[in-house]
């Protein structure tokens, strides 16, 4: 759902929230209707997350279907399902691109090979599910130590993967022992980096002595962002692993894509809307942000309708500081859509008083497991991803 501005100030009641929130869905013959489907067919679209499915609060034994996906729908089928415009809707929150083992987003829940993310997150380290994705076993892992790096975090963070990436082979003829040998000290670069130190034992057990802050909260934040299906900096680092490059050159594609700020580096902006929700309070500054942006930082996925599993999970045992809960209110009291998983994180950061970066920080050691994964799993498909690009500019002159 998106958060829209009227012209008019004037309080929503709750009479009127509930009625939009009821308008955004549909009951399974208008869905049929307008789809032209049978209903195996939109149970098919549903199981394949094309069109999102809840309970019908009146009714129990029925359900209900997102309006927005049905629309999304009907628009490609009016278009037409040429090959060109069906490889252009799949860019963006559109169909899958590829197939993959590693992650599912499905019935609103995340998945990593199969099994619950947030159900694993209760108990599992980063490095087991890393183990889980890299799909490595067992297998021992030497410690690497990396140099003692200074100055800004993502200056470290680049400057790790960039020096691992000018000595590490490519990956296109290395063994599965040494790529797994080459992500496990990738991955200690990073969590050397962005604690700024050489350490041992856990990664949350290092980044919070690092910080000096207690580490269960660090803990589920790592394993729940370890990866998230085909998002912008997986994909690039999926479409430089399929080139052949190394592990370390492939995590460092997926870093720079993290960086912006529609991507990891909305944390900036979370913190953003939280100093002027301090100033102004959270509903105006929730109102502010969405008129200016569209969107309020921190509220809302495509792939989650009902919420972001993994922000529930976060945010359950955090003692959230009273402008994050405020926020989260504001929110709900407008019609929004509830935090996502960048909203929680910041959430915890903040509940800790760790600095501002640390929110990215934990964001790319987490995520560079799953970067890691796909470059892992693209190197066993050995196809070059490179797609065509539809020319719409002036006409060409063809002898």
């Amino acid at each position: 759902m998106s958060l829209i501005v009227g012209r008019r100030s004037a309080k929503i009641n709750l009479e009127q929230v509930n009625q939009y929130k009821m308008s955004e869905w549909l009951s399974s013959s208008e869905a049929l209707a307008r789809l032209s489907l049978k209903p195996q067919t939109l149970y098919a679209y549903v199981s394949r997350g094309l069109i999102a499915m809840r309970p019908d609060g009146a009714d129990a034994r029925k359900s209900l279907y997102r309006a927005a996906d049905v629309e999304r729908l009907e628009a490609l089928k009016r278009r037409g399902r040429r090959r060109a415009t069906i490889a252009e809707d799949a860019i963006a929150w559109g169909e899958p691109v590829l197939t993959s083992a590693l992650t599912a987003v499905a019935g609103g829940r995340l998945f990593y090979r199969g099994r619950d993310a947030v159900e694993l997150a209760r108990t599992a380290r980063l490095e087991d599910v890393a183990r889980l994705l890299w799909n490595c076993g067992d297998a021992k892992f030497p410690r690497v130590d990396g140099p003692a790096r200074s100055g800004p975090l993502f200056g470290r963070l680049l400057a790790a993967l960039a020096e691992r990436a000018s000595v590490e082979p490519p990956a296109a003829d290395r063994s599965e022992r040494a790529l797994y040998f080459e992500a496990a000290a990738t991955l200690d670069a990073l969590v050397d980096a962005a604690s700024g130190s050489s350490g041992d034992g856990p990664i949350h057990e290092r980044l919070a002595k690092a910080w000096r802050v207690p580490s269960g909260g660090l803990r589920r934040a790592l394993a729940l962002l370890a990866d998230h299906e085909l998002n912008a900096s997986t994909f690039a680092a999926r479409v430089a692993a399929s080139t052949g490059a190394s592990i370390a050159a492939s995590a460092l594609a997926g870093l720079c894509a993290l960086s912006g700020p529609a991507h990891g580096g909305v944390t900036r902006r979370v913190y953003a809307l939280a100093a002027a929700a301090r100033r102004n309070g959270p509903e105006s500054a929730l109102r502010a942000a969405i008129a200016g942006q569209g969107t309020a930082p921190g509220f809302g996925h495509p792939l989650y309708p009902e919420g972001d599993p993994r922000a529930r999970a976060l945010l359950a045992d955090l003692a959230q500081p009273a402008i994050y809960q405020g926020l989260g209110e504001a929110a709900e009291s407008i019609g929004g859509p509830p935090p996502n998983v960048d909203f929680a994180l910041v959430a915890l950061c903040e509940s800790l008083s760790l600095p501002e970066d640390a929110a990215f920080a934990i964001f790319a050691v987490a995520r560079s497991v799953g970067w890691i994964a796909h470059a892992l799993e693209q190197r066993r498909d050995g196809r070059l991803i490179r797609p065509r690009a539809r020319y719409v500019g002036p006409a060409v002159e063809l002898a």
